[in-house]
């Protein structure tokens, strides 16, 4: 005879449905929420790239004292407004400059080399569209006015052959802004220059460290297309002498030694008073 009490129906109709089979739709959302954030941190990342901030590393000495090997700083993309070279392989179809803001004399900014954009150079603007630039016997003239520099020192300089002293002096603008610089000498190959005259839509870029740096003073480089600005260098959040070749290992175990040298070394050459300094004008 069939049992038709219902409460013992009901419970037999309840053992028949387990829930264990929902928890693969549950790690499948999991999963798909976490792509999300992905995504969403990769947007954030890229605009802020794009239209705010982009790092980057200073590897030559061309703007010594200013920026030393080894430093890691922010550039404002937002500074000058905005051109093709601003965006990830040159990708956007924008013409010239969007937003465009000129460059104040003595910023120190990082652009596309003319001769070759696929080369960042960061040097200091010191010649804006109209003026006359000339060297003569390692001083400066802007529009035929020679430019005031007072010595503060000398200090040993380093090339990847030699030691030798260089002078430093702080070097005063037109507009006011003062800043370092290095002179080995004042009689070195750039030091005595023809008379440029920096034509509409561009600018004149200088290393500050006079004597060891491709800039504007050269063919290769000369006059910087405004286009080709990409921003100006704001703060550097790192700093490193670096560790060199001082824990490279041979041998079997050579590639472990040479981690575990650099993790005792690495802290040691950290230039912790740089981390979080603007890159100043003086």
């Amino acid at each position: 005879m069939t049992n038709t009490n219902p409460e013992e129906t009901a419970v037999t109709d309840t053992t028949q449905a387990p829930e264990a089979p929902a928890a693969k739709p549950k790690q499948k959302d999991e999963a798909i929420e976490l792509l999300k954030a992905m995504v969403v941190a990769a947007v954030i990342a890229l605009f802020i790239r794009c239209f705010l901030f982009e790092p980057f590393n200073i590897p030559s000495g061309s703007m010594l004292p200013t920026l030393l090997v080894g430093d890691y700083l922010f550039v404002e993309k937002y500074s000058y407004g905005y051109s093709k070279y601003s965006f990830p392989l040159d990708a956007a179809p924008i013409k010239g400059r969007m937003m465009e803001s000129m460059p104040k004399r003595g910023d120190v900014a990082v652009f596309r080399k003319p001769s070759n954009t696929d080369i960042d150079y960061i040097k200091r603007i010191i010649g804006l569209p109209g003026d006359t630039i000339q060297m003569k016997e390692g001083r400066l003239y802007i529009n035929g006015k020679i430019v005031p520099r007072d010595l503060v020192g000398t200090e040993p300089g380093m090339a990847e052959d030699s030691s030798f002293m260089v002078s430093k002096y702080t070097e005063t603008l037109p507009n006011g802004v003062k800043h370092s610089i290095f002179e080995k000498s004042d009689d070195a190959q750039l030091d005595n220059t023809e008379e440029f005259t920096v034509p509409e839509g561009h600018y004149f870029a200088m290393g500050d460290n006079r004597d060891s740096s491709l800039d504007s003073r050269t063919e290769e480089v000369r006059f910087v297309p405004a286009e080709n600005l990409i921003g100006r260098a704001s703060f550097l959040f790192f700093s490193t002498e670096g560790v060199g070749d001082k824990c490279d290992r041979d041998g079997m175990f050579g590639a472990l030694k040479s981690v575990g040298c650099r993790l005792i070394e690495w802290p040691a050459a950290v230039r912790y008073g740089r981390i979080f300094s603007r890159v100043s004008k003086l």
